[in-house]
């Protein structure tokens, strides 16, 4: 088996060409250029080095994180491009997996540290002996390599009282050595030690090694299906989130520009999904009252409805999936009476799924009464609808 192995999860970036009983080539670069530059070209050097025939290629092992946001996203946006090009499976590697597997054969327990900055670091604890004491949870990879933990962000405190429990020696390594070594030195109280230079950084070619023993076990994915784990949020995600936590709802009217995101929306949450296209041809006509519902800027949640004859009928209420459960329907179903106050809508129409119990429940919460049913008024799937109607207090 030939696997081309990946790992741009931290400040290292290497490639290898790894087969079951040999590294045919490696390229590892620890130095400060960003990994889009340094990647692709450096496939590309050891591929015309040993004349590599790409259609020889079983698998692309690609090092998923945890890691630099950055950096996962390039190394496994390059995986993902080689492997839809070459129709090859990706084997999905942990990254402190493939850094543990580097201490072949110690049994001690291996605990590869990645800086995760604020006094956090990305971790998990591995050893070669069966003898690793009360384990919080044993994934059997070959009769040698034990995960003691799997992959996980901890602080580095919090790591240390853990690792002091096991009563066991401990051999760190990885990037996060110099960054927590005086912590390390001043709370261990267990024997530890620090892997020398040339096995303490991420290298390919243990990812390929890793990556075939994960493979003939049955582990792996394509292209489509491959995602990195981030284990937790990036610095920007967490910015954002807590801005939009201090935020407060606010609404709009639908604009033309809005189709494209309201349509994406649609897409992820109903399974007779509206078309940009229809989307636009609501917002443009007259009667249409359509609102969209934001906080920090960001879609929530939209409502679109019409007006006829001093009627109001909602044709469709979404919120975002990451926001539900956070009152945005309450918000639209509020904004929407205040606007139909000032072209004075009597009452409201809607129909519904009848298995759709959720929002049944939410449109009687709001006021709705049931009026009635209309048999197969639904398509994919053919379905009952039932009729609600709200009236509006004068």
């Amino acid at each position: 088996m030939r696997v081309l192995a990946i790992d741009s999860s931290g400040l290292t970036a290497t490639v290898a060409i790894v087969e079951e009983d040999r590294t045919l080539a490696e390229y590892t670069v620890d130095y400060k250029k960003t990994h889009s530059q340094t990647l692709l070209p450096m496939i590309d050097q050891i591929t015309k080095m040993i004349d590599l025939d790409f259609r020889t290629i079983d698998a692309i092992a690609v090092a998923a994180g945890p890691g630099s946001f950055t950096g996962l996203r390039i190394g496994s946006a390059t995986a993902k491009g080689l492997g839809l090009a070459w129709d090859k499976p990706l084997i999905h590697i942990p990254t402190v997996d493939a850094l543990a597997y580097q201490v072949y054969g110690c049994e001690d327990i291996i605990c590869p540290i990645m800086d995760a900055r604020r006094n956090q670091v990305y971790t998990g604890l591995y050893t070669f002996s069966r003898k690793a004491g009360k384990k919080d949870e044993t994934i059997q990879i070959d009769p040698a390599f034990q995960v003691i933990r799997m992959q996980m962000a901890i602080g580095i405190e919090a790591l240390i009282q853990r690792l002091n429990g096991y009563n066991r020696p401990v051999v760190f390594l990885g990037d996060g050595v110099p960054v927590y070594r005086k912590i390390i030195e001043e709370a261990m109280k267990v024997p530890y030690s620090f892997a020398p230079s040339y096995m303490n950084r991420q290298r390919a070619a243990v990812v390929g090694a890793l990556g075939i023993r994960y493979y003939n076990k049955g582990r792996f994915e394509t292209a489509m299906e491959h995602q990195p784990d981030y284990l937790r949020v990036s610095q920007a995600e967490r910015e954002r989130a807590e801005r939009e936590k201090n935020s407060v709802l606010t609404y709009r009217r639908l604009q033309v520009e809005d189709a494209a995101a309201i349509a994406e929306m649609e897409r992820q949450t109903f399974s007779d999904a509206w078309s940009e296209k229809g989307i636009l041809e609501t917002i443009q006509q007259k009667q249409a009252v359509c609102l969209i519902a934001e906080k920090a800027g960001r879609l929530a949640g939209y409502l679109l409805s019409y007006v006829v004859e001093g009627e109001g009928e909602i044709a469709r209420i979404a919120v975002d999936k990451d926001r539900r459960h956070q009152g945005i329907g309450h918000f639209l179903m509020e904004s929407l009476r205040k606007e139909y106050q000032q072209i004075n809508v009597e009452k409201i129409l809607l129909d519904v799924r009848k298995s759709n119990q959720v929002a049944r429940s939410f449109y009687e919460k709001e006021g709705f009464q049931i009026d009635g049913e209309r048999l197969g008024f639904y398509e994919a799937p053919k379905e009952d609808a039932v009729l609600m109607s709200f009236f509006m207090e004068k």
